[in-house]
């Protein structure tokens, strides 16, 4: 058996989209899209911000033109793919935490960069090792492989005293 439709009565649309095209966004969903937009605008600019400040600090921490201005450092030979690289990096910084920014700088010679491979070869060293230069760029002590944090602090006030 064929169902029969039964005719419409004038204005009972199904809903004011189908008669008069598509529907006008009312003043709340305009005032909702503008509010979620702002958010998204800050929310958007302030990761912007923070990674370009990220950014910066990588490429100063990588800039071993640093060495032998004036102040002692730390220099890290640094295999970003070894695992044991990154547990030195971990304790190392650690150890720095107890300095003022000023008294020290960790810098990292990255052996997947060209720079950061024609130091380590200019020092014969491999990775997993830490370098200490004094304040005019003189290499002091070169410790291979892994260390501590506590090992690492005693080793660097030692190193700090000596280059002041």
């Amino acid at each position: 058996m064929k169902k029969s439709r039964k005719p419409r009565k004038a204005g009972t649309a199904k809903s004011a989209k189908t008669l008069n095209g598509p529907a006008q966004p009312d003043r709340r969903k305009a005032l909702m899209w503008l509010r979620n937009g702002a958010i998204g605008s800050v929310v958007f600019a302030g990761g912007g911000y923070l990674a370009m400040g990220s950014f910066a600090a990588h490429a100063a921490e990588h800039d071993l033109s640093r060495i032998g201005q004036g102040k002692p450092v730390v220099v890290q030979i640094h295999d970003p793919q070894c695992p044991t690289c990154t547990a030195l990096q971990r304790e190392a910084r650690s150890a720095l935490s107890t300095f003022e920014e000023c008294d020290i700088l960790y810098l990292v010679a990255d052996i997947m960069t060209e720079t950061g491979a024609a130091f380590a070869a200019r020092h014969g060293v491999a990775h997993v090792t830490l370098m200490l230069f004094d304040a005019q760029g003189g290499l002091q002590h070169t410790l291979p492989g892994m260390r501590q944090s506590i090992e690492l602090r005693d080793i660097f006030e030692d190193h700090h005293a000596a280059s002041s």
